[in-house]
């Protein structure tokens, strides 16, 4: 009986041992299936991961052309807005230069506060790029706008300036309106 007791406990080790071998058999093969799989895992991310990054990379271009057209509009915007304001704020310019006319060779404060005006805001119109045409180098018909003739005046050479012209920023705001020699 002591021998067939032992028997059975050689047949119950054999049995436990054959289990142990059969289920890190089957360890194994999950391990190497799992290797496999988590190689295809990596290979899959590893590929989303270029997908994304090349995505991220084409949204902080999309960004920065964004930004850059947003400042170039507001730019266009800045200048067109000093543009009209500087041509109305001409018309003020020519109606004190009148006046100044007006007054004549006759002092007074009244005229001093009107040169003073005009010097104030020319000296403005200057901060922000608004500049007097230049009339000493003749007649240019890209700054000035010939109408009529100065029977006085050598020919292409500027008689009377019947209305200053300016510029912004080396553009033309507005013609001078001359009389030339012919």
């Amino acid at each position: 009986m002591a021998a067939e007791q032992n028997e059975q406990a050689q047949d119950l080790g054999q049995e436990q041992a054959d289990q142990q071998t059969a289920q890190t058999q089957a360890e194994t093969e999950q391990t190497e299936v799992s290797v496999e799989d988590l190689q295809t895992q990596i290979t899959n991310l590893k590929e989303s991961l270029k997908l994304e990054k090349a995505r991220t990379a084409n949204a902080v271009y999309e960004a920065q052309k964004s930004v850059e057209r947003i400042q170039r509009d507001a730019e266009k915007h800045k200048e067109i807005v000093i543009e009209k304001f500087a041509k109305e704020l001409l018309d003020t310019v020519d109606n004190l230069e009148r006046a100044i006319q007006a007054a004549g060779d006759i002092e007074s404060p009244l005229l001093e506060g009107v040169q003073l005006t005009l010097k104030s805001l020319l000296t403005t119109l200057e901060k922000f790029g608004v500049v007097e045409v230049n009339m000493s180098n003749g007649f240019n018909a890209d700054l000035h706008q010939a109408v009529g003739i100065a029977p006085d005046a050598k020919a292409g050479e500027i008689g009377t300036v019947l209305q200053k012209g300016y510029t912004l920023s080396n553009r033309l705001l507005r013609p001078a309106m001359v009389l030339v020699g012919q």
